[in-house]
């Protein structure tokens, strides 16, 4: 699959005749909304968990120096909480440009903390995509993490948004917190 994902994604018109429809953010989609929406309400996916496998080429470092940032894995019975955000299909022109590299647009169930749910659309990064890093131990993402940075600023400030933005839900990811963990002791 190219790196930039941004003309396979147009393809991908399932809710293009809809007035609105449900976006999943599980990343930095959490804290940085930079688009506008008509709700957004906290949410969870099921059988899919938040890795940092995911190398950023364009946002959090350069192709020479990849940062990484996360996309989803399929995992039986996990569950990766997040952001919903009520958009108007127009706004994918925006969303399919920021997640380019390597993210595809795809149908998932939306699931709200009030327990109702609702189709919608989650970018993820599979293994297919050229920029798709894979899995490290959790101090290794963390010291190519501590080392990264590209046109969006310092892969750090993608980690620690994230991982306040979380807590701030009062959601737990140890992944992310494991990474975070190293992080502040290699800063040490």
């Amino acid at each position: 699959m190219p790196a930039d994902t941004t003309a396979i994604n147009k393809l991908m018109d399932r809710f293009d005749d809809h007035p609105s429809v449900w976006l999943f953010g599980y990343g930095s989609l959490i804290f940085k909304a930079d688009f506008p929406f008509v709700e957004k309400r906290p949410a969870l996916i099921r059988n899919w968990t938040r890795r940092f496998w995911q190398g950023s080429y364009d946002h959090r470092g350069t192709h020479t120096a990849p940062g990484r940032v996360v996309t989803l894995i399929r995992e039986a019975e996990a569950i990766c909480e997040g952001m919903a955000y009520l958009i108007t299909p127009q706004i994918f022109e925006h969303l399919d440009y920021r997640e380019k590299n390597g993210y595809l647009r795809l149908s998932t169930e939306i699931i709200f903390e009030d327990g109702t749910n609702a189709e919608g659309v989650v970018y993820i990064a599979t293994a297919e995509n050229t920029a798709f890093l894979g899995p490290a131990s959790e101090l290794d993402i963390a010291r190519q993490i501590a080392a990264s940075s590209g046109p969006s600023g310092h892969n750090k400030e993608y980690l620690t948004g994230l991982a306040t933005a979380l807590r701030a839900l009062g959601k737990k990811d140890a992944h992310v917190f494991g990474i975070e963990q190293h992080l502040i002791a290699l800063d040490n």
